[in-house]
């Protein structure tokens, strides 16, 4: 290949990052302004920059290799996001509430204030941290390999991971929130343009069309058809399925609450929740695409590279370049937003900074770092951080009994068995993840709930044996009515 492709890349992820910073004159003077702007996103913006988030280079390149690899088992990908969208439209508004009343801005601000802990909120922002960094690193490091599919080029790859990262920190450090809303527009538009392109060229040309694909597939790769024992069976079909749908329905992702906590009302979010999830039909097309690589391709290709090889073969280079603009534009908007999570949850809940410049400032310097070491990772050791991206999504989902319980006008468990629950289910879930421990193909998230709810049982049972009872006054019929318990702020 020439370096066309290349070259169209890099002007189409400049031009992206002009997008973001453009029309944004004035920065933000606080963190809260820069985090969640000024909480008066509209319909269409919020619809987007949820939406944009739903579009990962996990979407763009995973679900094409796992449907490759695992043939039908790769549809839970389909159902989990419209499920937690079902759970979003509830529980979406009430958050957005007390986030609006008690001025939170980041998910351990909800978890200090409601359960009276600041130090469960520096808890839950260390792991907000310690987590998303692998998510982080995964969107640099797949940026850098859709680059070198296209270019056939390595160093292409590593020039591309360099240019995107600074572009993300500048257009991040500049805007906020505001970058990923203007961005999240032109990235729906070019994601759902490639992947229709890429739905309808692929197919023609591997296999005759779409309605040829799974015809062939029936007669030569039946077993694709079905999901079978083995590493994708049918626990880890369904489990995996449960553990997503808990994370995306409870919000346990940091990087998404911003997005949400931007939204100018309740109305706005039940909304999103209404029509999120028809938007996730399109997840049906790169699972296609996987299932015309298990026809076109040789066995041993890699799974992430199996959508982009399939391109290469069907489309003119000029044509490949375009198609590498909408999946950088996959990583580019999530690595945004990640960064913006990691930053807020240092600056806000881990360190304490009176002075809310100082404090902006530090948020800035983290951003650059975060970004920094992911790229470095991403350089150095592609495998290192990659390899713990089960524990993103199976580790935050030890949030949900806590976030779930803080609902109720008054929270139904303590801080103490919030906070045991939560440290036994992540380090469950670490423990799995690292030392490779399978259960019968049990997601370990999934096993660090079950662990997580028998500990937030038993510490809830001691703190309530252990609790004095205050003892109940008799009746008077002179005695004044008690004073309404306003809640104090943070």
């Amino acid at each position: 290949m020439t370096n066309s492709a290349l070259w169209i890349t890099l002007a189409g992820m400049i031009g992206l990052a002009v997008i973001a910073v453009g029309g944004h004159r004035k920065r933000a003077q606080s963190l809260s302004e820069w985090t969640v702007g000024k909480r008066n996103f509209g319909v269409v913006t919020s619809f987007f920059l949820q939406a944009g988030e739903s579009f990962t280079t996990f979407t763009f390149l995973g679900v094409a290799g796992i449907a490759f690899t695992a043939g039908i088992g790769a549809t839970y990908a389909i159902p989990y996001i419209p499920l937690g969208y079902v759970a979003l439209y509830f529980i979406g508004p009430r958050i957005w509430k007390l986030s609006k009343d008690r001025g939170y801005i980041t998910q351990a601000d909800f978890f200090a204030d409601r359960y009276r802990s600041p130090l469960l909120g520096r808890l839950v922002a260390l792991c907000g941290i310690i987590f998303l960094l692998p998510y982080l690193q995964l969107q640099i490091t797949g940026l850098g390999l859709i680059v070198r599919l296209v270019t056939g080029s390595a160093s292409s790859g590593t020039l591309s991971m360099i240019v995107a990262t600074v572009l993300v920190v500048g257009f991040v450090l500049w805007a906020g929130i505001h970058g990923l809303a203007r961005t999240a527009y032109v990235k729906d538009v070019l994601i759902l343009l490639a992947v229709v392109v890429l739905s309808i060229v692929i197919p023609l040309h591997f296999a005759g069309g779409i309605g040829d694909v799974f015809g062939q597939i029936a007669q030569t790769h039946s077993e694709m058809l079905t999901v079978n024992p083995g590493d994708y069976d049918k626990v880890w079909w369904t489990t995996s399925l449960l553990i997503s749908a808990i994370g995306c329905g409870f919000l346990t992702t940091p990087h998404l609450w911003p997005p949400l906590l931007a939204a100018k009302n309740g109305r706005v979010i039940r909304s999103n929740n209404t029509f999120l999830p028809m938007y996730q039909v399109v997840m049906i097309l790169p699972i296609m695409l996987g299932f015309v690589g298990i026809l076109a391709l040789n066995p041993n290709t890699s799974s992430n590279a199996v959508l982009l090889t399939l391109a290469g073969g069907a489309l003119p280079n000029w044509a490949l370049g375009l198609i590498a603009i909408a999946a950088a534009s996959a990583a580019m908007l999530p690595a945004g937003a990640i960064c913006i999570g990691i930053s807020t949850l240092a600056s806000h809940n881990l360190v304490k900074i009176e002075s809310e410049r100082t404090k902006l400032r530090f948020n800035h310097l983290v951003v650059i770092a975060a970004a920094t070491v992911a790229l470095v990772l991403g350089l150095t050791r592609p495998d290192l951080l990659a390899n713990l991206l089960l524990l993103t999504f199976g580790g935050l989902s030890q949030l949900a009994p806590g976030l779930a319980l803080a609902l109720p006008e008054k929270p139904v468990l303590a801080k103490q068995s919030v906070f045991a629950g939560l440290l036994v289910g992540m380090l469950t879930v670490i423990v799995m993840t690292v030392f490779d421990l399978n259960l019968a193909n049990i997601d370990a998230g999934i096993c660090g709930l079950v662990l997580n709810l028998a500990v937030i049982a038993a510490v809830e049972t001691v703190v309530r044996v252990a609790r004095p009872r205050t003892p109940t006054p008799a009746p008077s019929e002179n005695r004044p009515a008690a004073a309404p318990i306003l809640e104090t702020s943070k």
